[in-house]
């Protein structure tokens, strides 16, 4: 787990108010749910055999004896506060989410303990066109980001739960033929959550699945049909895509249609956002069945391929607009009206000089705070209702204002 510091923040801030602006855009409300939620919780949707629940999970008893655990993945947590609070009978809806999620993993370049996530869920809609729109609405994300052509959007379709109960015997029955050729991964995934086994990194066990039962051959007809017109809807918005037939996701919900946007722009190749349908879990945790379909992308791994391309505007990191320095305790209280004003009524970021000191100190530290401008305020400025206004960056000279025409005489430096 890590700290977020301050010369850090400002990225997520711009990568969180760009998220929030699309989201807004094609009309998902937020929620907010406990990052604390009954085990019990997971298991169900999630999967008891599966790597999260068997080995991730950061789970303890309260003083009540109750089994809790900090939630590993956002989409359970949204399920079941929907589901509580009658959001989901009989209604559309569109949610997204944002927070800080835990798994107990090999920590990775991009991937710590404790994570933080935007999640976005669609209830009530079981056709192509809202797989479509989820997609679309990421892609737009990226494009907004300059991450467009830095990333890739992988396709495939699990089919019914009949059709992977019926593909998952044969694979099985194939694997455990060859289970001394396994890589140690894989051989236990065999007994616990074969699917798994596609996904697999390992070479050799890739070599064997080209020989394998083929997923597709399995799928039924409602989902071909599904999965064709989801990718008539991508073609037609112009949304490239690789259909990956080895694509399954690691959580047991998913069903139809599952998508990765991966990128290999971070060194190995690595998934930025992923999700897909999720239409038995609302019925899985005790709700009607609810047709769904959603995703989740991974903050600290966007950050860090905007930092790494070099796509996170100068502006962005710059905390402050200018430096107001009152010279002499005399002049404080003046340094405090202007810093004031320019705040409320310029809308500037606006940081005053505290701590005295000599004047070479104090210009040093507003040349520090990445201020376009400082402003300073003597006995002479004071005195006549004006201030020196001083460039900080480039070469412009330093000119008096008088401090009823400040604010203008910002506003328009900073327009410009």
């Amino acid at each position: 787990m890590n700290d977020l510091l301050p010369d850090q923040s400002p990225v997520w801030q711009y990568l969180e108010t760009q998220v929030k602006t699309v989201l807004q855009a094609y009309g998902y409300a937020e929620i907010r749910t406990p990052i604390v939620e009954q085990t019990e919780l997971f298991k169900r949707s999630i999967g008891e055999v599966t790597d999260i629940v068997e080995k991730e999970m950061y789970t303890f008893e309260d003083r009540n004896g109750d089994s809790l655990t900090l939630r590993p993945e956002g989409t359970a947590s949204c399920v079941r506060a929907a589901e509580q609070h009658g959001l989901l009978y009989n209604q559309v809806q569109r949610l997204w989410y944002t927070g800080p999620m835990f798994r107990h993993e090999r920590p990775q370049k991009g991937r710590y303990r404790q994570f933080h996530q935007v999640g976005a869920e669609a209830f009530g809609m079981d056709g192509p066109d809202i797989d479509a729109e989820v997609i679309v609405m990421s892609a737009h994300l990226w494009k907004r980001l300059g991450l467009i052509d830095s990333v890739e959007l992988q396709l495939n379709t699990l089919g019914s739960s009949e059709a992977r109960a019926r593909f998952k015997e044969d694979l099985v029955s194939y694997l455990s033929a060859r289970k001394d050729q396994l890589d140690a991964d894989s051989q236990r995934r065999l007994e616990s959550n074969p699917l798994r086994i596609l996904d697999s990194k390992d070479q050799n066990t890739q070599q064997l699945l080209d020989d394998a039962p083929h997923f597709h051959d399995y799928i039924d007809e409602e989902s071909k049909v599904h999965f064709e017109q989801l990718k008539s809807l991508l073609d037609t918005a112009g949304i490239q895509y690789r259909v990956n037939p080895r694509l399954v996701r690691g959580l047991d919900y998913y069903g139809k249609t599952v998508f990765e946007w991966v990128t290999d722009a971070l060194g190995s190749q690595g998934t930025v956002c992923a999700g897909g349908r999720y239409d038995g879990l609302v019925n899985q945790l005790g709700g009607k069945p609810t047709p769904a379909v959603g995703f989740a992308m991974g903050v600290e791994r966007l950050v860090l391929l905007l930092e790494e391309l070099q796509l996170v505007p100068e502006s962005v990191r710059q905390r402050i607009d200018v430096y107001v320095i009152g010279m002499g305790d005399a002049n404080l209280a003046s340094a405090m009206g202007v810093a004031e004003t320019l705040r409320s009524e310029a809308g500037l970021r606006v940081q005053l000089h505290c701590g005295g000191g000599g004047f070479k100190s104090q210009m040093k530290k507003a040349d520090k705070s990445g201020a376009d401008f400082a402003i300073l305020i003597g006995d002479d400025e004071r005195a006549s209702s004006e201030v020196s206004l001083k460039p900080l960056r480039g070469n412009g000279d330093q000119i008096r204002v008088a401090q009823d025409s400040l604010v203008s005489e910002l506003t328009g430096k900073f327009s410009l």
